[in-house]
């Protein structure tokens, strides 16, 4: 039969919008040339499809047969080409994934390990930042999908939480609280103190958990990343309040981290998607597999 793919979509477009006019700007063609297309595939078939007034356009009764039909079919034609599509996408191919620092090494490095030896030939990009950065590159389309302690308020953000940790003192281990068993903050606010910047997403958290409460810290020294904290810990400048996340392994040699109480103060750590977005294959298994690595408290 003389007609194409293309005339088959500029009868569906109609046959949605209603108007001849909005049906050719949504597949982005002139309305002559839109509607050579559908005289041209009413003359293949042999039969009106389309009742034209001044206001609308309306499906004949061979049209709606015809349109019933055709959404089948190209709902078919389309899972086909999908699954072609993903069977490549998943073997090749790039994921960009936007993540906070302190959750790279606790939890998407090992992700990212058992990732790699399935889908060895996939390039994963990672955006390393702050809370509010990777919340801005995940809204924006710069990454797949975060990692993320914040984002669960966005409305245009689905957030699955992973893990909950919570705030521990870190000290030198020949610091005065590093033989504690727990430290509360007004026993944290008794030494030079290094906080995280205003705009960090940690010091949003920690000022609502500790709003009014009485003798608590005040910084000495401020950074704008957790591992320069660590840095000033190590180099024995004071003490800080980290997400337990933040912190090496308790092999370290120079630091330990005491659980804080009075209160205690959790994050929450999750995947962050746009609502609107429909994963590749390969971030899809990405996804999948830190989903899969959820943990409990720390």
């Amino acid at each position: 039969m003389n007609f194409d793919l293309n005339d088959l979509l500029a009868f569906r477009a109609v046959a949605e919008l209603g108007n001849f006019r909005k049906a050719a700007e949504s597949i982005h063609i002139s309305q002559p040339a839109f509607s050579r297309r559908i005289d041209k595939l009413e003359q293949a078939l042999g039969a009106r499809l389309l009742e034209r007034t001044t206001r609308r356009v309306n499906l004949t009764a061979v049209g709606r047969d015809f349109d019933r039909q055709l959404r089948q079919i190209l709902d078919a034609l389309d899972t086909t080409l999908l699954g072609i599509r993903g069977v490549a996408a998943t073997h090749m191919g790039e994921v960009t994934v936007a993540c906070v620092p302190s959750a790279v090494n606790y939890f998407l490095s090992g992700v990212i390990a058992r990732f790699h030896e399935r889908y060895p030939r996939i390039r994963v990009k990672i955006i390393d930042d702050s809370a509010n950065g990777v919340l801005l590159a995940v809204s924006r389309g710069e990454a797949d999908f975060g990692l993320n302690f914040i984002g669960s308020q966005e409305h245009e953000v689905e957030f699955e939480t992973l893990l909950e940790e919570r705030f521990v003192a870190a000290c030198r281990r020949d610091h005065p609280l590093a033989k504690k068993k727990k430290v509360t903050w007004a026993e944290l606010a008794k030494y030079d103190y290094i906080s995280v910047g205003k705009t960090s997403g940690n010091r949003l958290i920690l000022d609502q958990a500790l709003a009014g409460l009485a003798g608590q810290p005040q910084s000495l020294y401020e950074t704008q990343h957790g591992t320069t904290m660590v840095g000033l810990v190590e180099a024995g400048l004071g003490v800080a309040a980290l997400p337990s996340m933040a912190m090496p392994g308790a092999d370290h040699p120079l630091l330990v981290s005491v659980p804080l109480v009075d209160p205690v103060v959790t994050r929450k750590m999750g995947l962050i998607k746009r609502r609107s977005t429909v994963l590749s294959p390969a971030a899809q298994q990405l996804y999948a597999l830190c989903s899969d690595r959820q943990v409990k408290s720390k």
